[in-house]
């Protein structure tokens, strides 16, 4: 089970038009930030459906680990990534 202690995040965020976004960080709350304020440091996917928030975030091992994660959940029905965010919230 990774620990939180590794650094590495997985995360989804939701965008303003109902769609998700998914990425991997360090920090959570400060790409939030990025996504939801910067036009430079903000994905392209995301400047045009903001305000986005964060739902959901893994801690991984390491990067490698993080952008696998990130691959997977990616490749998902949106339905699946739903039943993600959703059994996250009842844990």
């Amino acid at each position: 089970m990774p620990s939180a202690m590794s650094g590495w995040y997985v995360y989804i965020l939701r965008c303003a038009d109902g769609t998700l976004y998914t990425g991997v960080t360090t920090d959570t709350q400060r790409r939030t930030n990025e996504h939801n304020l910067s036009d430079r440091l903000g994905a392209k996917y995301t400047r045009v459906r903001r305000p986005v928030s964060l739902v959901y975030q893994e801690a991984c091992d390491n990067r490698s680990a993080a952008c696998k994660r990130e691959a997977q959940i990616k490749a998902l029905s949106r339905s699946a990534k739903l039943k993600l965010l959703q059994s996250s919230c009842s844990q």
